[in-house]
C-alpha cells in the first residue's frame, strides 16, 4: 500500500483540483462554482491527502470546534481508490484534537456508508428531529463568475 501524507495547511491544497472533482465529478456539487469551493475551504477546516506529494484526496470539517461538526466534500480520487487512502484520511479526520469531544457530528452520505461506520457514525437515531433546507439545482441557478 502506497503511504499518503495528511495535511490540514490550507497552503497545500490544490484548489483547481478540488474545484474540478467537486465541480464534475461528485454526485452532491455538480456545478459548484470555483469561488463558492475557495469561500467554504477559507472558512472550514480541511485535510489534503498527498501521495509524493500530489494532491489524492480531500475533506472538509465545518465546525465550532467544541460542541458541533459537519463532515463535507471528502473524496480520494478515482484513480487512487481501493488502497485504504480513504481511510487513512478518514482516521486522519477522526484524530484532529480540534474535533475530540463533540457533542454531534454529522454527514450526510449516499456513496460510503461502510466507510463512515468504521469510524462510528451511524444512521441519524431520529431522522424526524432533523430538518434541512435544500436547494440540489443551486449552482446551476447562480450566475458564474470567473475564478
Amino acid at each position: 500500500m502506497n503511504r499518503i501524507n495528511i495535511s490540514t495547511d490550507q497552503a497545500l491544497l490544490d484548489l483547481p483540483l478540488i474545484h474540478r472533482f467537486l465541480s464534475e465529478q461528485s454526485t452532491w456539487a455538480l456545478g459548484i462554482p470555483f469561488s463558492t469551493v475557495q469561500r467554504a475551504i477559507e472558512a472550514s477546516l480541511c485535510f489534503g491527502a498527498y501521495l509524493d506529494g500530489a494532491q489524492i484526496g480531500f475533506a472538509r470539517v465545518i465546525t465550532d470546534g467544541a460542541t458541533f461538526a459537519y463532515l463535507v466534500d471528502v473524496f480520494v480520487l478515482p484513480e487512487h481508490r481501493g488502497c485504504g487512502h480513504s481511510k487513512r484520511l478518514m482516521a486522519a479526520v477522526m484524530q484532529h484534537p480540534e474535533l475530540q469531544g463533540l457533542r454531534r457530528f454529522l454527514l450526510a452520505t449516499s456513496t460510503a456508508p461502510q466507510l463512515y461506520a468504521q469510524f462510528g457514525f451511524t444512521p441519524a437515531g431520529k431522522p424526524q428531529a432533523f430538518m434541512e433546507r435544500l436547494e440540489p439545482d443551486i449552482y446551476k441557478r447562480l450566475p458564474q463568475t470567473q475564478g
